[in-house]
C-alpha cells in the first residue's frame, strides 16, 4: 500500500488469548496500519503484547479479567493515548481507548451490549451513548479528520440485521438503541462501509448459538468504521472478511476493514 494511504480494521476478538493465533495470522496476511480490538477479556498484566511486537506491531490496551477490554494495534507508535470517559461521572469499564496514529485521531469503543431491554444494563447502554456524544464534543470537531471504530453493539438499520421484524426489540436493534447511536452519528460521522456497499446481507456478527448461522447468513452488522466528513471523503474501499468467521476457533465476529487515501 502507498505511504499516502492508510488501512484500518476492527475486530471483536471475544478473548484475545483464545484468538491470538487467528489475529496474528490475519495481521501478517493483511498488514493493516491499525487494528482496533474489542472484548479482549484479559487483565493488562496478562495481555500478550510481546506476540504483537514480535511481528512488528505496537499495541496499547486497557483490560479487565474475563470481560470487556479494548486495544489498538498499529505499525507506528500511537501518540496521545487515553482511556475512558473524563466527564467526572462514574468510571466506565475498559471500553474506550483513543490515540493518534499517522496524525489521525482514532477512537476504539466496545459499547455495552445491554442484556435485555427491561434491565438496568440497557439503560446503562443508552446513557453510555449519551456520554460518548458529549465526550466527542469536548475532544474533537466534526470539521477535522477523526475515525471511530469498534463493536457498537447496534445494527443501525433494518438492512443491517437478518430478521428486523422478529428482532425489533432486541437490545442490539431496539428503537431506543438505534436512536441513541443515531444521535452520536449526527454529531458528524459517516458510515464508511455503507459509502461503498448498499447491499443487504452484509454482516459482521453471527451468533454461536444459531446452528450454521454463517452458512444461512443469520447475521448482524454491529461492528463499524465511521469517520468525520473530511476523512470519509477519502475512503477508497471497505469490506468484511467473512472467511475469518469460518476459521478454526473463530470469534463470533469477524474483521471489518477500510482504506483511505491521505
Amino acid at each position: 500500500m502507498s505511504t499516502d494511504a492508510i488501512k484500518v480494521a476492527t475486530f471483536n476478538a471475544n478473548s484475545i488469548r483464545a484468538r491470538l493465533e487467528l489475529v496474528l495470522n490475519w495481521l501478517k496476511r493483511e498488514a493493516p496500519d491499525v487494528l482496533c480490538l474489542q472484548e479482549t477479556k484479559v487483565q493488562d498484566a496478562d495481555f500478550p503484547a510481546d506476540d504483537f511486537r514480535n511481528i512488528g506491531y505496537q499495541v496499547t490496551f486497557r483490560g479487565q479479567k474475563a470481560h470487556a477490554g479494548v486495544a489498538i494495534v498499529s505499525k507506528q507508535a500511537p501518540k496521545d493515548v487515553a482511556f475512558g470517559f473524563d466527564d467526572g461521572g462514574e468510571p466506565d469499564e475498559a471500553r474506550l481507548i483513543r490515540a493518534v496514529i499517522r496524525d489521525i485521531p482514532i477512537v476504539n469503543t466496545y459499547v455495552p451490549q445491554g442484556r435485555s431491554a427491561d434491565s438496568p444494563h440497557f439503560q446503562y447502554k443508552l446513557e453510555w451513548f449519551a456520554r460518548l456524544r458529549n465526550w466527542f464534543n469536548r475532544h474533537y470537531s466534526p470539521e477535522e479528520p477523526l475515525l471511530w471504530l469498534g463493536d457498537f453493539n447496534v445494527a443501525p438499520d433494518p438492512i443491517d440485521v437478518h430478521d428486523p421484524k422478529r428482532l425489533s426489540k432486541h437490545v442490539d436493534f431496539h428503537p431506543e438503541a438505534r436512536a441513541a447511536l443515531q444521535r452520536v452519528k449526527d454529531w458528524g460521522f459517516m458510515d464508511v462501509f455503507r459509502l461503498h456497499c448498499s447491499e443487504p446481507g452484509q454482516y459482521t456478527f453471527w451468533d454461536y448459538r444459531a446452528r450454521t448461522a454463517v452458512d444461512r447468513n443469520l447475521g448482524w452488522r454491529v461492528d463499524h468504521i465511521w469517520a468525520t466528513k473530511p476523512l470519509a471523503g477519502k475512503s477508497t474501499r471497505a469490506w468484511i472478511d467473512v472467511q475469518m468467521r469460518r476459521a478454526e476457533r473463530p470469534s463470533d465476529h469477524t474483521f471489518l476493514v477500510a482504506e483511505f487515501a491521505l
